[in-house]
């Protein structure tokens, strides 16, 4: 591997990482270990396309590590204007005020997928290969992320209809594991898909019956919230080993289950376990 190499991707990347980070000192962080990382790879068929995804997921690592702080922790790591004034100057003369908002207000896979696609106007199919996420996926993130960024408010039916999302995600995942495959297809748009970026581009399932089939009688996942949305997860030892995002449409029917097993990919997810109201212990 050629250092010149590295050397001549690093202003993108450096750029994407602060944007991301919100920190010019994380972003050289970043960039060091994709170095090493770079170094310690034989070979690699699209550099550029290599080093975005090794920098996008180690910014969303950071992000992930940083939220998990405690809270005493997150105030002196958000008080950066008073330690940090020179780090702040550079950022806000790089990103200007509405990246400012950005680095606030957003949830870091909804900072990547705007940050990459808004802000560096990657395609929505290449930021879905560097994030590891489903086009349905990115394209939502960006879009909440565009939102807060335009200072635009929550719909006032939100709240309602997460919870009506909720309990149709607790739903499915009972009826999964009590092998109910009658409820499960009730709860499939009947063009529903699994997807997920280790199978390809095409569905791994495709239809009600296939995706119903595929969880009737699944008993090992949990509900989650997964970089807020819904979801479930096989969780052993404390380790996330499968992911599940569930994507419903407006009518209240799941019309996309996107499966996400790349530990990489996990490493950079927000994974918290709710509360079983309606699935069996």
């Amino acid at each position: 591997m050629e250092l010149g190499d590295f050397d001549a991707e690093r202003p993108r990347l450096i750029a994407i990482a602060i944007r991301i980070l919100g920190s010019e000192a994380d972003a050289d962080d970043v960039l060091q270990e994709a170095w090493l990382r770079y170094a310690r790879t034989d070979a690699v068929d699209d550099l550029p396309a290599w080093l975005t995804t090794v920098v996008t997921r180690l910014c969303l690592d950071q992000l992930r590590k940083r939220h998990s702080r405690s809270e005493v922790e997150s105030k002196v790591t958000d008080d950066r204007a008073a330690v940090d004034p020179e780090a702040d100057a550079l950022l806000a003369a790089m990103t200007g005020d509405a990246m400012q908002v950005v680095l606030e207000s957003l949830a870091p896979a909804e900072r990547a997928a705007f940050v990459l696609h808004d802000v560096f106007g990657y395609p929505f199919e290449e930021v879905s290969a560097i994030m590891g996420r489903s086009g349905t996926a990115v394209r939502q993130l960006a879009s909440r992320a565009r939102r807060k960024v335009q200072g635009q408010p929550e719909p006032t039916s939100s709240p309602a209809t997460r919870a009506d999302n909720r309990r149709v995600v607790d739903a499915f995942l009972a009826a999964a594991h009590g092998g109910d495959l009658a409820t499960l297809l009730s709860l499939l748009a009947p063009d529903v898909d699994l997807v997920g970026q280790s199978m390809g581009t095409d569905p791994a399932y495709e239809g009600a019956e296939a995706v119903a089939a595929r969880f009737n009688g699944s008993r090992g996942a949990m509900p989650v919230t997964i970089d807020g949305e819904l979801g479930a997860a096989w969780i052993q030892a404390g380790s996330t080993k499968v992911a599940f995002v569930f994507h419903l449409d407006e009518g209240g029917l799941v019309h996309e289950v996107e499966l996400i097993a790349d530990p990489e990919v996990l490493g950079t997810m927000d994974i918290v376990r709710v509360g079983r109201k309606h699935v069996e212990q």
